[in-house]
């Protein structure tokens, strides 16, 4: 085990992983970050010794809070394809374009990689029931999690939250509540805190201030990252931010290995979010102080509903993310993020739900605005599976036309539904 200990981020409390805290006892939401001991890592691990080991984010065990291997709850979540996009970025003029395609993990997102995390801590604290609040893929994770651990798993939804993400929740067995969402504040994060505080459930959203094991989940993206570019450290990159607990993780993975010694920089950590939802770029624009970010004032407006967290739980860690890089954030429309999904199916095979395909929005916006050198190294997360969401994509895709076994009407409809010609 190379947790030395954990230090609430606003009232500073210091706790041990023995004593299996999960949220500050002064219920000030801080987020209990976790602090490891860099030499201890630095005698006992080599970047060499990776090369030998499986292909998932537990490669990477040393970084993470787990105290031993045998409480690992997996379903072979990371080692996702670090994949260079060739025909996407000569159409951007970028000449070293990355897609990290997270949709490859088990439940289709990266919240895999958080909710592995997340329940390996809770079975070794031995809890037997969690609740989530979330718009559906990171209950969807911890209900599969929750299955292969034998967790019972309570997952409060918006009343809005697609079928898709509804249905994998169902079948792993969850108990899933659509909550109305009338005002501003998240009410499923009203509920889950409620079930947490005062029944003693497991709390196990994406975001830090109620669970802090889960956000050291994305850390491992930036690791893979960095050793599938052959150890090179990207310029930007590009992350869709909703809470800002994956902007976080990824900057916490750059600066672990930071620490250790295996990098000796950062890239440019870019946050991206839609127009009808921006709480956390906005602090960004008006360099708000960390502790200071004001929450959207009403309920979110946006296709992209991963990321329509009202409030970023981890904002402040995301900003001094931010701060520390250079880096800078980017609001996009609902027609630029599904020009965006369009993109990256038809040039590079990547089928990716509104929420994943934010962060490519947000380059060619960073594009147009001249953010962006086209001789960088540039990697883009794509977050989340298309099939996640197929309310958005019917509406959007629209349908087939219907035509007879007739090669006449074949290339007449083609020329005419598709405006091609032969």
């Amino acid at each position: 085990m190379y947790v030395k200990y954990l230090k609430c981020s606003r009232c500073g409390r210091i706790y041990r992983l023995e004593d299996k805290p999960v949220m500050c006892l002064n219920r000030d939401l801080g987020r209990l970050d976790i602090v490891y001991d860099y030499d201890r890592i630095m005698e006992d691990v080599k970047p060499s010794m990776l090369r030998e080991r499986i292909a998932s984010m537990w490669r990477y065990r040393e970084f993470l809070p787990v105290p031993s291997d045998k409480y690992i709850v997996s379903l072979g979540e990371g080692w996702t394809p670090l994949i260079k996009a060739e025909r996407l970025g000569e159409k951007l003029g970028l000449k070293n374009l990355y897609l990290k395609d997270e949709t490859r993990n088990p439940t289709g997102s990266f919240k895999d990689r958080a909710m592995s995390v997340s329940v390996s801590m809770a079975k070794y604290f031995g809890f037997k029931r969690a609740v989530v609040a979330s718009s559906g893929n990171a209950a969807a994770a911890l209900a599969a999690y929750g299955a292969k651990a034998g967790i019972e798993v309570y997952a409060f939804v918006p009343d809005f939250a697609g079928y898709g993400k509804i249905a994998q929740l169902l079948f792993y067995g969850a108990k899933v509540f659509r909550v109305r969402w009338s005002e501003a504040e998240d009410p499923t994060v009203k509920m889950m805190r409620l079930l947490a505080e005062k029944y003693g459930f497991y709390p196990s959203p994406s975001f830090g201030p109620f669970n802090p094991y889960q956000i050291e989940g994305p850390k491992t993206i930036a690791m893979e990252i960095i050793e599938q570019l052959d150890w090179r450290v990207p310029d930007q990159v590009f992350v869709p931010t909703g809470a800002a607990s994956l902007l976080t993780g990824v900057y916490n993975g750059f600066r672990d290995w930071n620490m250790v010694g295996w990098i000796n920089k950062y890239p440019r950590m870019v946050a991206v979010q839609p127009e009808g939802n921006h709480p956390f770029v906005r602090a960004w624009m008006e360099r708000a102080e960390p502790e200071r970010i004001k929450p959207w004032e009403k309920p979110p407006e946006t296709i992209a509903t991963g990321l329509e967290d009202t409030f970023p739980w981890d904002g402040d860690a995301g900003l001094r993310a931010l701060y520390n890089t250079n880096g800078y954030g980017v609001v996009v429309s609902d027609e630029e993020i599904l020009e965006a999904m369009k993109l990256l199916a038809g040039l590079e095979g990547l089928f990716a739900e509104p929420s994943g395909a934010a962060g490519l929005a947000g380059l060619i916006k960073a594009l147009e605005e001249g953010r962006v050198d086209r001789d960088e190294t540039i990697v883009v997360l794509v977050t989340g599976h298309g099939l996640k969401d197929p309310d958005i994509v019917k509406k959007t895709a629209g349908d087939a036309p219907t035509i007879n076994p007739d090669p006449e009407e074949f290339f007449k409809t083609a020329e005419e539904y598709y405006k091609v010609s032969f």
